[in-house]
């Protein structure tokens, strides 16, 4: 369904042309005075709204005011004479998304309108989904297909005891749902081991511990994992890593419901809910004789697939608003939003560490950010170089957004190498001065700071 645009312009020739423009791309329709304008705001659904400056009934900064009044306010952008751009930038600190002076070419103004009718749509979008953001207990977030299957599964298993299989891609958030589903469960502490990251030696005492005396007379007895996590969920991370000679004894607590601690004779029996999870492929490693089989179709009473991010790129606003209040509770950092060239350049990027570099690269942007946007100039350079997939939107919305990532860095080198000559730039630019004015309050770029 395309964007409803409302145009308000007094003068009847220039009306109908700018109409014509709009209705190319929207669901467009005009008015010719301000009264209007705001009694046809009232009917809401309107995502952009396109108001002179000066016109009869009431000014464009009173249809402004009305439009951004509304409990879900479209985008408004201001036409204006030359003589009242100071007021038309008055205008953006109220809240406007741009203006036009005149006069412009009806191209320009669908360009503005394009982007401005995304920005109401990511806007709505964001605040869907911080609604939904808030409404959830869970920790693994997600409204794309790829996610709700999981999602079905992790409600499903959470409640009972059964051993449960997660296999995905490193940094997909394997941990994530084990915690999910111990949650859901509601029983005992959450206890988490990485079986790659602990000598087999070691890791056999920290997981059935040692009895009274094993290590000599006198020393003490010690708990292992398995009773820490009694009543609970004991988490085995990486179990594709676990040395043959544990992998015997981890059978025979899953087969028999119970352990002996190094140096113990006396069985002890297993209250504890082991839950799993590998990146490796463990029927190739069965296949390859260095994982047990037995042992393999005991971890895997039920399997829960986490799908990689690349997969699951609609949750991409989602997870960034997630780190970006946990970065806030965290680190008392400001940025609350992603700018929509900034989720663009986020939704394109490969993402082979998944989650867990996802959420890396929010949290630096937001450690990093001044005020409460975050914008693509902002995120790892990296980003931009290897794009695998187009950007969600439309192919205009993504050269839009090309144009965008271009000019914040066309605009500053230029000021730096003309010393901040603005009628210089506008000249090797091959624009009007006062269009490339405009363009530098668009995009930040301060001319008067390269001035020497």
């Amino acid at each position: 369904m395309a964007d409803r645009v409302l145009l308000a312009e007094d003068r009847e020739n220039l009306r109908d042309v700018l109409l014509r423009a709009l209705r190319r791309e929207f669901d467009a329709e005009a008015v010719g005075d301000g009264a209007e304008a705001i009694e046809r705001l009232a009917e809401g659904g309107w995502s952009v709204v396109v108001s002179d400056v000066r016109m009869p009934g009431a000014l464009g900064t009173e249809v402004l005011t009305a439009a951004r009044a509304g409990d879900r306010p479209p985008e408004v952008v201001l036409m204006t004479a030359h003589a009242d751009v100071p007021s038309a930038v008055a205008a953006l600190k109220a809240g406007a998304y741009d203006y036009l002076a005149k006069p412009f070419e009806p191209d320009e103004l669908l360009r503005v309108v394009r982007r401005a009718a995304e920005r109401h749509r990511l806007v709505l979008r964001a605040r869907d989904l911080e609604d939904a953001l808030g409404a959830s207990e869970s920790g693994f977030v997600g409204t794309s297909g790829a996610a709700q299957q999981v999602r079905r599964l992790v409600e499903r298993l959470g409640p009972m005891p059964v051993p449960v299989l997660i296999t995905g891609e490193t940094g997909a958030g394997k941990e994530v749902v084990a915690r999910e589903l111990h949650r859901l469960r509601g029983r005992g502490e959450f206890i988490a081991v990485n079986c790659a990251a602990i000598p087999e030696t070691q890791l056999e005492s920290e997981l059935f511990g040692v009895a009274r005396g094993a290590f000599g007379a006198g020393a003490p007895e010690r708990p292992g994992l398995l009773d820490l996590a009694e009543g609970g969920t004991l988490f085995l991370d990486e179990i594709g890593d676990l040395a043959p000679s544990l992998q015997v004894k981890l059978n025979r607590v899953l087969e028999e419901g119970e352990f002996r601690r190094v140096g113990d004779a006396r069985a002890r029996q297993v209250d504890t809910r082991l839950l799993s999870a590998t990146h490796h492929d463990l029927e190739a490693l069965i296949a390859a004789g260095k994982f047990r089989q037995d042992l393999y179709y005991r971890l895997r009473l039920a399997t829960i697939q986490v799908p990689p991010l690349r997969d699951r790129r609609d949750d991409i606003p989602l997870l960034a608003a997630r780190f970006l209040h946990l970065s806030m509770a965290r680190y008392g950092t400001a940025a609350r939003r992603l700018s929509p060239d900034a989720i663009g350049l986020l939704e394109a990027a490969p993402w082979p560490g998944n989650v867990r570099e996802f959420r890396h690269v929010i949290e630096e942007a937001a450690v990093l950010c001044d005020g409460e946007t975050i914008d693509a100039s902002q995120l790892p350079r990296a980003l931009s170089d290897t794009p695998t997939v187009a950007p969600a939107g439309t192919w205009r919305s993504a050269q839009e957004r090309t144009i965008d990532l271009a000019a914040r860095d066309y605009f500053p080198a230029l000021m730096r190498r003309l010393g901040g000559n603005v009628t210089r730039a506008a000249i090797e630019a091959g624009m009007e001065r006062e269009t490339l004015h405009r363009l530098l309050r668009r995009y930040n770029v301060d001319a008067g700071r390269f001035r020497t």
